[in-house]
């Protein structure tokens, strides 16, 4: 189910233009990625496999991170928690949900948005003693 979604994922990004592919961010030996987008670019079928609505008003954030100092930087398991807001300083307290399929280990969290607003994210990533940071970008949302 996970390389569905990657592919999913990667045919949409291939074709879409408004949506921002994956991004990366290196924090010492450890590599997290991150995206955020519509869930209209889910099929519904793996929306529904995963609890995700799947609405022209709903985004989904997805977060990785990757262990760099192992050989094949293997997925981690890390405390996840974060804020979105708006322009407007609306705040929402992102829910994180721990997926694991095979070797793979994400975090996905859903967010409402309006049609061409920004949202600004916040998330906080710990693994251990070893990880503790803040990521922080911007996601601009459109309706279709």
């Amino acid at each position: 189910m996970f390389r569905a979604i990657i592919s999913v994922l990667i045919l949409t990004f291939a074709f879409i233009g408004n949506v921002s592919a994956e991004q990366k961010q290196k924090v010492g030996n450890f590599d997290i990625h991150y995206m955020a987008l519509s869930s209209t670019f889910l099929t519904p079928s793996i929306a529904k496999s995963y609890g995700i609505k799947r609405s022209s008003y709903t985004g989904i954030i997805n977060i990785a991170v990757l262990d760099t100092s192992q050989n094949g930087n293997p997925p981690v398991a890390v405390e996840i928690s974060g804020i979105a807001n708006n322009l407007l300083d609306a705040r929402i307290n992102l829910q994180f949900r721990e997926i694991r399929e095979g070797e793979a280990i994400y975090y996905i969290a859903e967010v409402p948005y309006r049609d061409d607003q920004e949202i600004n994210f916040q998330v906080a990533i710990k693994h251990d003693n070893q990880l503790n940071t803040q990521l922080k970008f911007k996601q601009k949302f459109y309706v279709e």
